[in-house]
């Protein structure tokens, strides 16, 4: 297993899977349980599963759809989207998901991050923070999935988060998503320096030295879309990994 894990992030968009632009215009981009299979073949570490949809359509996780993806993946499975109780996050865990994804729900129900640390423990539960920063620069936490700006400022909500019983922090930059144009490694900077726990940089990878960038300012780990799914300036689909071999030279 590599030292730096390189996560896949997978977007579901009403049982698809999609890839957005600055958390918009989803693309469809094939059948989720297809682009699992093929990461297996790839030997991916670990896999996240983000369901898009779920909170802003106000509905609990596709239970049924998670657990085919958990019975057909040979990694471990994250998965987010649409949790806000202690009986969901119970059954995400008996049908194969290894860690829970929290976000939206952070915002009125932090102490649920305490609540399923204590059904699975803190290295089971991953706080996801949304950040878009304004035209002077200044960084704000959105939640439902990027349309809602709660006003606080990052750093002092991972800093909560760590605090409730968060076992890892997954920090996105919206303005990167899907642009290709590398991290925010400044905000993926300042959350690694003020937590303690580990921190998952996604939002902009297009080449494997953005891993690299994200890695010498901090994070633990990162993770992709577009980069693992569409390839070439058309952007045609192509589910894709790097070989263990690249992954490990870069970052050794």
């Amino acid at each position: 297993m590599l030292r730096t894990r390189v996560i896949p992030c997978l977007l579901l968009r009403n049982g698809g899977l999609v890839k957005t632009v600055q958390f918009d215009n989803p693309k469809y981009v094939g059948d989720p349980i297809n682009a699992v299979r093929i990461f297996n073949e790839k030997e991916v570490d670990e896999i996240a599963i983000l369901d898009i949809t779920a909170t802003p359509s106000n509905k609990e996780p596709n239970f049924e759809l998670i657990a085919d993806l958990a019975s057909q993946a040979f990694m471990p499975l994250s998965y987010g989207g649409g949790i806000n109780s202690t009986e969901q996050i119970e059954k995400l865990f008996s049908i194969g998901i290894e860690k829970i994804i929290l976000n939206s729900v952070l915002e009125h129900k932090p102490e649920l991050i305490t609540s399923a640390a204590n059904i699975a423990g803190s290295s089971s539960v991953v706080a996801s923070i949304d950040v878009k920063s304004n035209w002077l620069g200044k960084y704000s936490v959105y939640t439902n999935s990027g349309k809602k700006d709660i006003k606080v400022d990052p750093i002092s909500y991972a800093k909560r988060l760590e605090n409730l019983g968060a076992g890892e922090i997954i920090i996105n930059s919206i303005d990167r998503d899907g642009t290709q144009k590398g991290y925010d490694t400044k905000l993926v900077g300042a959350i690694s320096d003020a937590v303690s726990i580990p921190v998952v940089a996604i939002g902009g990878a297009g080449k494997l030295s953005d891993f690299k960038e994200a890695v010498d300012v901090g994070a633990s780990a990162v993770a992709a879309g577009s980069f693992f799914v569409f390839h070439g300036k058309h952007r045609a689909v192509l589910i894709t990994y790097p070989e263990y071999s690249t992954l490990e030279e870069l970052f050794n």
